[in-house]
């Protein structure tokens, strides 16, 4: 097992009963208004298709099912590139998988080797290959803070992902739980949790990236579960409710940054700056980070946020003296 494992903290789920699927996704669906369902089923918390074999096909001929009636639109799943074969391919093939979200976590095999993952970065390109030509779309998860990883190293992971054409990402920060190795690591000092400023600049950076090249990113950071909070699970590391805000909240302000670096403002008395509708929130950052950051950076005595209809997110104008 890999060096951060923990997946039943991760997930939130101590156990898992093949008996309750069915009564899982009636639970679910029932909350679901409307008669067109635009969801999924989705087997996320492990390596799916690492499972039993049996158990793998009962699953996915319930979730077809669902399909089949129109209740649900597709089947999505998470695994490891070294759990996609030939065999996998061909069992997929029979099903309606909407995507395969493959938990790659790094391209440096120095990483990998570190974090004992099991497999090398070549299998990440090959799992994404033969699911790509098997008609699949593909989505790559990636993690920042792992031992022995660089921002550096970071952004290639991204671009190595953007390169290998998946349709999306994921990004994790990593966070030390407790009964994993990376626990054991930690109090023996021989690794060092991010802090969460770290988690957030590291994040934005990797985001940069698949927004540069078009590629949309689900999510920042590991949904929210109380294992998140307890003693008993959690140890150390980003674990934050809104972290996904908080990356988009430093994105803007690079943004803004680079702007008004641009036009050479500073020692202004106001500065309005215009976003786009719906995303003042993250421009402003949490309890006005942004603002606070603005004002003692460029020598601004007082900043405004207003929004704006139709613009693309991080398009910002700059308005002095108004």
């Amino acid at each position: 097992m890999c060096v951060f494992c923990n997946q039943r903290a991760i997930s939130g789920v101590p156990s898992f009963s093949s008996d309750t699927v069915i009564r899982d996704i009636e639970e679910v669906l029932s909350t679901v208004r409307g008669k067109n369902c635009d969801c999924e089923i989705a087997f996320f918390g492990g390596s799916f298709t690492g499972i039993d074999r049996e158990l793998m096909i009962s699953l996915l001929d319930i979730a077809e099912d669902y399909v089949n009636r129109g209740k649900v639109s597709g089947i999505r799943m998470s695994t490891r590139p070294d759990y996609i074969n030939a065999e996998i391919i061909d069992i997929l093939k029979r099903y309606t998988i909407s995507a395969v979200e493959l938990g790659i976590q790094s391209f440096s095999d120095a990483v990998l080797t570190r974090c004992k993952r099991g497999h090398s970065k070549e299998a990440s390109y090959g799992a994404i290959k033969m699911l790509r030509e098997a008609g699949f779309k593909v989505v790559g998860q990636m993690m920042v803070g792992l031992p022995g990883s660089t921002p550096a190293d970071e952004v290639e992971c991204a671009k190595a992902i953007c390169d290998a054409g998946a349709v999306a990402a994921r990004i994790y920060p990593t966070i030390v739980f407790r009964d994993t190795e990376l626990y054991d690591m930690t109090l023996r000092g021989e690794y060092i949790p991010l802090t969460l400023d770290d988690a957030i600049s590291r994040s934005a950076d990797v985001l940069s990236v698949f927004e540069a090249r078009g590629i949309d990113c689900l999510r920042i950071g590991l949904c929210e579960s109380e294992n998140l909070h307890s003693d008993k699970t959690y140890y150390a590391g980003p674990s934050h409710p809104s972290l996904g805000e908080l990356v988009y909240g430093e994105m803007y302000y690079r943004a803004i940054s680079s702007e008004i670096e641009k036009q050479g403002i500073s020692g202004t008395r106001q500065l309005r700056i215009t976003v786009p509708k719906g995303d003042i929130s993250m421009a402003i950052g949490q309890k006005k980070k942004n603002i606070l950051r603005i004002q003692k950076k460029y020598n601004i005595n007082n900043v405004k946020f207003i929004e704006k209809d139709r613009e693309k997110r991080y398009n910002i104008k700059l308005e002095t003296n108004f």
